[in-house]
């Protein structure tokens, strides 16, 4: 007589995978992840993607036309070889002019730039000189000087005398209007050299 040798069942490990006994397996089915953002048009809605019904039309001098429906619109702006773009959605009809859009798209993004460079911090930057200053020193002040007024910033220029140095405050004053006139082109003085205690203070601002 036979016996069976019985062996006590071990749990099964976390990570374990069952599959069935003939190897099918269950066709992958591609989901959205569930934290990606969905997506989203942004700008105004351009030709084909105008959906109303009908719309205002005004043309590329801007002249009323009118309301028309959305293909003729989009043929009258084909005819000039412009664009139809939405310019008033929630107006009813929406109101749509004929205009070259990528310029449009340009000119936007150009008043964006400047709306936020006049929101940018003025800061004033400090560059100091002396009434001896050699060509070389007086070059690698200079570059400073035109970085800071071209990314908006405005610039304390101080000269310090030492000394006798102050017996010879002309060569300081032609020292100073040697840099005025050296950013003339981007910058503009706010405040003209006069003598501070023993050092001489002239403000440059960016134009």
């Amino acid at each position: 007589m036979r016996f069976l040798r019985c062996f006590p069942l071990q749990p099964c490990g976390a990570g374990t995978i069952f599959r069935p006994s003939d190897n099918r397996r269950n066709p992958t089915i591609a989901r959205r992840p569930h934290n990606a953002p969905p997506s989203r048009d942004t700008g105004p809605r351009v030709n084909d993607r105008i959906r109303a019904p009908e719309v205002r039309l005004i043309g590329a001098e801007g002249e009323n036309i009118g309301v028309v429906p959305p293909a003729r619109a989009m043929a009258l702006a084909g005819e000039a070889g412009l664009d139809l773009v939405e310019i008033s959605p929630n107006a009813t009809p929406p109101v749509c002019k004929i205009m070259d859009f990528g310029k449009f798209k340009y000119e936007q993004q150009k008043r964006e730039a400047e709306a936020r460079k006049k929101q940018k911090t003025i800061e004033i930057k400090e560059i100091k000189f002396r009434p001896n200053t050699d060509t070389h020193d007086y070059d690698v002040k200079m570059r400073s000087v035109q970085k800071f007024l071209g990314e908006g910033d405005k610039v304390k220029v101080t000269l310090r005398f030492k000394g006798r140095e102050m017996a010879h405050q002309q060569l300081g004053m032609e020292l100073l209007n040697r840099v005025a006139a050296d950013v003339e082109e981007i910058g503009k003085i706010e405040n003209m050299p006069k003598l501070e205690g023993r050092q001489m203070v002239m403000m440059i601002a960016p134009r």
